[in-house]
């Protein structure tokens, strides 16, 4: 048996516009799912998460390329002719059926016996934490426990990938903080392959083993949690995955695999990984995350520090978080509050706040593009 549940190869999606030419929704996508994963795709609307997710269900066809489902091409099978089940954002549920009935709708589409049903929908109400409630309406529920209903009923048909189509989309945050929770223990308790749309960052990095991230019908980068945070491969990635600061300049020298970086606002240099493979001479951007940038009262590195003054302050309870500036160049910096005291430092807008420092590792070189 194959480790991978789900592959995409050399995929492209085609959508006609109202003027009469083509756009590719998916562009030359190659995706590899592995079995018993939680792989989330990551991107804002439009950039193709949706449609490659439709065309692992079967509600699209790619216009090239193929999509495989345990090793076997899917071609222009129906979605009811694939292992698979979706979830929805707004979870569909029959609001003239049971909980039960709804869990069970499948089952008895496929026939199965009656006394399986019911074994299964009891196992599947079980595992979602809904057990005593399968008399009940969905009207008669919670956001969060019509959302487990829906689960549930996918569920319950034993497929080999779920698919979950921004499914906690509709929650307020509090609830949808306790369910990305809820899902990703969920779905280490059965082992099945889950691939999750997503265009919120906090929660692909919450509950994802691996991100893909799209952009334009484009993969810019596949990567666990860490990874995509920690060495986003390009700005877009850099930018679109948590907070940033952007330093743009011209590479100088390159040393093993640091760069030195002339920052013309700073007027001073930047050294940092050489996380794009830029070259000397070439414009770049150096990109430091607001929780990388310590304040210090002296200068405790020979590189990677100047000077700064205080814009703006805002404390936040769990850090305070700054926006400094040093010559022309405007930086963010979150100081975090690790000292009990009703007394934290208070910034006061216009004071020199020290030096900020930086050190090499935290600072990524990227194409400007």
């Amino acid at each position: 048996m194959s480790d991978i549940a789900v592959e995409l190869k050399e995929v492209v999606k085609s959508f006609k516009t109202p003027e009469g030419g083509t756009i590719n929704a998916v562009d030359n996508v190659d995706l590899q799912f592995s079995n018993g994963e939680f792989f989330s795709l990551l991107g804002s609307s439009g950039c193709g998460k949706t449609t490659s997710l439709r065309m692992i269900a079967g509600f699209e066809w790619p216009t090239n390329g193929e999509v495989y489902i345990d090793g076997q091409a899917q071609g222009k099978k129906p979605p009811f002719q694939r292992p698979v089940n979706t979830v929805f954002q707004s979870y569909a549920l029959f609001q003239h059926l049971t909980v039960a009935q709804n869990v069970a709708f499948g089952l008895e589409m496929d026939r199965v016996p009656k006394k399986e049903i019911t074994s299964r929908v009891g196992k599947a109400l079980e595992l979602v934490k809904l057990n005593g409630m399968d008399k009940r309406y969905p009207r008669q529920l919670s956001g969060g426990q019509q959302q487990r209903v829906a689960l549930a009923r996918a569920l319950v048909k034993l497929p080999k990938v779920l698919l979950l189509d921004e499914p906690l989309g509709a929650l307020d945050l509090k609830l949808r903080k306790e369910m990305q929770l809820e899902l990703k223990a969920l779905q280490r308790e059965v082992g099945i392959t889950f691939i999750f749309v997503t265009h919120d960052q906090e929660e692909a990095l919450t509950m994802s083993d691996r991100i893909a991230v799209m952009s334009n019908g484009k993969v810019l980068q596949i990567g666990s949690p860490v990874e995509i945070y920690e060495r986003p491969n390009c700005k877009f990635v850099a930018d679109f995955i948590g907070d940033t600061n952007f330093f743009e300049g011209t590479a100088e020298k390159i040393e093993n695999d640091r760069v030195h970086v002339d920052i013309p606002a700073l007027r001073n240099t930047l050294v940092g990984i050489n996380a794009g493979n830029v070259k000397p001479g070439e414009k770049v951007v150096v990109s430091v995350r607001p929780e990388k940038i310590k304040l210090t009262n002296v200068c405790n590195l020979n590189y990677n520090c100047f000077d700064v003054k205080v814009l703006n302050s805002a404390y936040i309870g769990s850090d305070t978080r700054l926006e400094v500036i040093s010559n022309q160049q405007k930086i963010k910096i979150w100081e975090q509050n690790h000292i009990s005291t009703l007394d934290p430092r208070a910034f006061h807008q216009g004071e020199l706040a020290g030096f900020a420092s930086i050190l090499p590792e935290n600072a990524l070189v990227l194409h400007t593009d």
